[in-house]
């Protein structure tokens, strides 16, 4: 029997180990008296395998284990940091969820319209009759200076135009919308 590089390579733990038939074992002692690159591939697996058998080579010295937390222990980072970064999430945690309970109180309470722009204008007497400007979704008196559309002005009264989603601009409606 004639073997090559690759099944002696295949065979090499079980060559070691003395678990090859006689046939084949003779066929990979007598390709590694003639292979260099066999002989030294079955050479350093054995060395290795005796290195790692040996008692002597993996000893470990008398206290290293705690020599070895001790350094562990250092290296880990002291417990005042993670304390202080669990703090630092917490009041973040309470910033964000008191932001949110502060909004949704002021929703709910119904606070004031801030801008004139956004009055209803429900002092403004509905048979008063407006002047509708497209271009701001505005409705003025007559004459107002603040008109600023281009095309012909249609004329209605007040509350036709609050019904299309005008609103009463808030200077020459100023004294109605003030009475609201």
């Amino acid at each position: 029997m004639v073997v090559n590089c690759e099944q002696v390579w295949r065979e090499v733990s079980n060559y070691l180990d003395g678990e090859l038939e006689p046939a084949l074992r003779l066929a990979v002692e007598e390709h590694i008296r003639g292979c260099k690159r066999c002989a030294a591939v079955i050479d350093g697996t054995r060395n290795v395998i005796q290195l790692y058998s040996d008692d002597r080579m993996l000893e470990v010295p008398f206290g290293y284990s705690q020599r070895l937390h001790r350094r562990i222990d250092e290296s880990m980072p002291s417990t005042r940091r993670g304390f202080l970064g669990w703090m630092a999430a917490a009041a973040a945690a309470v910033l964000v969820v008191g932001s949110i309970e502060v909004t949704r109180s002021s929703l709910f309470r119904g606070s004031p319209l801030r801008s004139p722009m956004a009055q209803s204008g429900k002092g403004v007497p509905p048979d008063l009759m407006v002047v509708v400007d497209d271009d701001g979704k505005l409705f003025h008196l007559a004459g107002c200076p603040f008109i600023r559309a281009k095309d012909p002005l249609r004329t209605i009264k007040a509350a036709e135009a609050k019904r299309e989603g005008y609103t009463p601009c808030p200077r020459c409606l100023k004294k109605y919308l003030q009475r609201a």
